[in-house]
C-alpha cells in the first residue's frame, strides 16, 4: 500500500445518489484496508442543488476535505457539476461525467442560458475527461436511478487493483435485496461503457 493519499470528489445534484455513491467507494476502500475518510457538503440538495462529497484515502488520512487542486478524479453525475468544480482537480487529473443536463435555477427562469462545451472547457482547463451518456446506460440497465451505479462501475475501471468482486460485495452490502440484480447490471455496464 502506497503512502500517498488519493482524493476523488463525487459532484451532482440533489436526487442523483451521489451519497450512495460515496458510500460504495467508502466500503470498498475500506475492505482493500486503506484508512478512508468520506466528508459530505449538501448545500440545497433536495432542490437540485449541488451536491458534493470527498472520499480521500490511503495509508494514513488526516483530513476529510480536499482543497483546490488536490483532487486525483472528479465523478461527476452533471456535466455543469464537472465544469464547477474544475478547480479542486490537479493538473492533469481525471473527470469521468455524465453528459446529462440538469438545469440550474437560473436557467429555468430564463435569467441565463446552460452554457455550451462544457466538456470542450474540461479538456481545455487540462483535464482528462472520459464524457458519456450514463443515463442512457442506466436506463438500458432498468432504471435512470441507477446512474450512480454505472457511474461506480464506470469509475472501478480505473482501479483495477481492486477486484471486480470487492465492489460486488459493495452493492451486495449496501443496495436493498430487491434493487440488487439491477445495480449489478448497472454496474457492470457501466464498466464496460
Amino acid at each position: 500500500m502506497s503512502n500517498s493519499v488519493k482524493n476523488i470528489m463525487i459532484v451532482g445534484v440533489g436526487g442523483q445518489g451521489t451519497l450512495l455513491a460515496s458510500k460504495m467507494l467508502g466500503y470498498v476502500l475500506m475492505h482493500q484496508g486503506y484508512d478512508v475518510k468520506v466528508s459530505e457538503v449538501h448545500g440545497m440538495s433536495q432542490r437540485g442543488g449541488s451536491v458534493v462529497t470527498y472520499v480521500r484515502f490511503g495509508k494514513k488520512v488526516y483530513s476529510p476535505v480536499i482543497d483546490k487542486g488536490e483532487a486525483d478524479y472528479i465523478l461527476s453525475f452533471e456535466k455543469l457539476e464537472a465544469e464547477r468544480w474544475i478547480e479542486y482537480l490537479k493538473v492533469g487529473g481525471q473527470i469521468i461525467t455524465n453528459t446529462q443536463e440538469v438545469d440550474p435555477m437560473p436557467v429555468i427562469t430564463g435569467a441565463a442560458e446552460y452554457p455550451a462545451d462544457i466538456v470542450k472547457k474540461l479538456e481545455e482547463a487540462g483535464a482528462k475527461v472520459d464524457a458519456k451518456d450514463f443515463l442512457s446506460i442506466a436506463e438500458e440497465a432498468g432504471s435512470s436511478k441507477a446512474v450512480n451505479i454505472v457511474l461506480m462501475g464506470r469509475l472501478s475501471e480505473y482501479f483495477d487493483d481492486i477486484p471486480y468482486e470487492e465492489w460486488s460485495a459493495a452493492i451486495d452490502a449496501i443496495v436493498p435485496e430487491k434493487f440488487r440484480e439491477l445495480n449489478h447490471k448497472a454496474f457492470d455496464l457501466g464498466r464496460q461503457a
